[in-house]
């Protein structure tokens, strides 16, 4: 992993007791991203490799999001013992996007032996710490149109996961998907323990 960009790490202290087992998860991977930007393209084929690879992965297809999917995600998010999010361009445009987000941060947090991994598909670590760019665009938007406190909480969650060991796309593969996946996300996660699953 790039650890360039690392400020703490990407794996959870037990700060906190965990809703559920530590070492019992429905899934290995739950993959979070802006459907728009990644869905045909970048996401669709790590979800392909990381499935080839054996590994267990959530994944949602659906186009339209309301409070009873969100409340889903929320539980496949605390049953994925790793969280990767694939940050695009356009992802802070999307509220669910960010609430999803602010999810898996809390569950870093709170959940022993969790582990999240950003990915930087098309955007470079440093704009989301600043938020400025097209997060800056999108931040304007939702500062109008959501609660204050949650775009504040929004905000300090990007700027975390921003610190975390991650991949940059560009600077770790030339921003080849086929080169990236095969190199560098498949031997990862094959590599990590084997997991046992609750039903």
């Amino acid at each position: 992993m790039d650890t360039s960009s690392s400020a703490h790490g990407a794996t959870a202290a037990a700060s906190s007791s965990s809703s559920r087992s530590s070492n019992r998860w429905k899934y290995e991977v739950f993959l979070s991203f802006r459907g728009e930007d990644t869905r045909q393209t970048f996401t669709d084929h790590l979800f392909i490799a990381l499935r080839n690879a054996g590994i267990n992965t959530f994944i949602d297809n659906r186009l339209t999001r309301g409070e009873n999917i969100q409340s889903e995600l929320d539980q496949e998010i605390e049953g994925s013992r790793i969280a990767i999010i694939v940050f695009s361009k356009r992802y802070a445009e999307s509220r669910w996007c960010l609430r999803e987000l602010s999810k898996i941060m809390r569950c870093l947090k709170d959940q022993e032996g969790k582990i999240v991994c950003p990915i930087f598909y098309d955007v470079d670590p440093s704009q989301i710490r600043k938020q400025n760019g097209s997060f800056s665009k999108a931040f304007r938007k939702h500062k109008r149109n959501e609660d204050p406190n949650e775009v504040k909480q929004w905000r300090k969650d990007l700027k975390a996961s921003a610190d975390l060991a991650g991949w940059n796309l560009k600077t770790t593969a030339d921003g080849y998907t086929f080169l990236f996946t095969s190199n560098f996300i498949s031997p990862y996660f094959t590599n990590q323990p084997k997991l046992r699953y609750y039903n």
